[in-house]
């Protein structure tokens, strides 16, 4: 009975001395990489023209969203011929000439072009050409260069492009265009249908052909039989939104505080504006070091592997390191910056670190939104006067509203599309 009150004794005195600022407390040090997952494409929309075709006296409209500096191309086949298309020179056609949205009629910036596939013979006549051949692809080879059908010397006479067709064009307002295509043939001296055809809105380039080279990348079945399929699946595997990202932000603070926003209400106005509308974290960084509910902070502004601080391509990567404590949350933000105040985070209370107690690992992608700081109009994305990559700093018209989850009535791709975000202990 004695050894029983001993040890009895010995229990209190142990717990008595275990005071609460002995129990562990659980620490980690943490890297975070956050990855641009966007697939870089070349174009920015491209699509099919004339479907079915473009019969004499018949015509067709297509519309789409495009920015400043940007231009339309176009082919659509010529049927009465061998290999014959019409097209605009091949870096095709300013959309905003001397900054101004282009209107009215551009048939004059339209020619008529030979492929260089296959031999030309008389137009409307020939036993080759679409109307009258047996088959697709049945003509002479040629073996020559996508040229301007005036430099071809064939001996043949063609009407002129504008007893053929006419295209206008209609600015929509803001970033919107329709442009029409009539087949105004039935009066010209061959009258001739318009063969299905392919557009495709650019930044730069030569999309279709280049003059006085080999047709290329589906353009010889375009131009010989209408048949607009390969050029138009080349054209839309490199077609699409895309977007870097800019320098951000992140911060370590404790539970139940949300030091970048309030999910619902305005800005703070201490710099999360200035991070989603123009891509600069210093003003945040500079207001989250003196949070006092913020025990570390800091900027990732350069690509791993980079020399020096930048945006982040596809296929590039920010990485940044920390250490925390049990209790501890994340939060972080970095434009996307074909936007106009749009940024990829966590929600305003951030991420938990250790969720159960256990340091968090692995990929928290399906954590992060896409947040709009509703400071500045949004404008369709990747098109946008008022967007980093088109205009200057806070240009966009103001718009008194809240930090939410974006819904503008624009169709952004999936967050898993644009980012991944990682988390390893280390």
């Amino acid at each position: 009975m004695k050894n029983v009150w001993l040890i009895l004794v010995i229990g209190v005195l142990f717990l008595s001395s275990c005071k609460e600022d002995e129990i562990p407390v659980v620490t980690g040090d943490f890297r975070v990489t956050i990855e641009n997952v966007f697939e870089g494409k070349d174009y920015l929309k491209s699509g099919e023209i004339n479907p079915g075709g473009l019969a004499p006296g018949n015509a067709f409209e297509f519309s789409f969203e495009a920015g400043l500096g940007t231009y339309l191309s176009f082919a659509t086949m010529f049927v009465q011929s061998n290999d014959l298309f019409y097209a605009p020179a091949p870096e095709g056609i300013s959309l905003y000439p001397g900054g101004t949205p282009l209107t009215g009629d551009i048939t004059n910036q339209v020619d008529l072009w030979d492929a260089g596939t296959e031999v030309n013979e008389e137009p409307g006549v020939g036993v080759n050409q679409a109307p009258r051949q047996s088959g697709p692809d049945t003509g002479v080879e040629e073996n020559g260069n996508v040229l301007l059908i005036d430099d071809v010397a064939d001996g043949y006479t063609y009407p002129s492009d504008e007893s053929v067709l006419e295209v206008t064009i209609v600015h929509d307002g803001a970033t919107g265009f329709t442009v029409t295509i009539r087949n105004i043939s039935d009066g010209s001296s061959l009258p001739t249908p318009l063969a299905p055809g392919v557009y495709v809105i650019h930044e730069s380039g030569t999309p279709l052909f280049v003059e006085n080279q080999p047709s290329a990348n589906g353009l010889e079945p375009l131009a010989e039989d209408g048949g607009n399929g390969g050029l138009l699946t080349f054209l839309d595997d490199r077609s699409g939104f895309f977007s870097p990202f800019a320098p951000g932000v992140w911060a370590i603070h404790p539970q139940g505080t949300a030091p970048l926003f309030s999910d619902g209400a305005p800005d703070f106005g201490e710099g999360l504006e200035v991070l989603a509308e123009d891509g600069d974290p210093a003003e945040l960084n500079g207001s989250l070091a003196v949070n006092t509910d913020v025990s570390s902070n800091g900027v990732f502004n350069t690509p791993d592997g980079a020399a020096g601080p930048g945006p982040l391509l596809p296929g590039q990567s920010y990485s940044f390191s920390f250490s925390a404590t049990q209790g501890d949350y994340l939060s972080l933000a970095t434009m996307l910056v074909q936007s106009n105040d749009l940024f990829a985070g966590f929600d305003d209370i951030g991420l938990s670190l250790f969720p159960n107690g256990v340091p968090i690992s692995g990929n928290v992608t399906d954590q992060i939104d896409l947040w709009d700081v509703g400071t500045e109009v949004n404008e369709y994305p990747g098109a946008g006067a008022n967007q980093p990559l088109r205009g200057g700093g806070n240009s966009g018209p103001a718009e008194n509203g809240n930090v939410v989850i974006v819904d503008d009535g624009f169709t952004y791709p999936s967050v898993s599309e644009m980012v991944r975000i990682t988390i390893t202990v280390q």
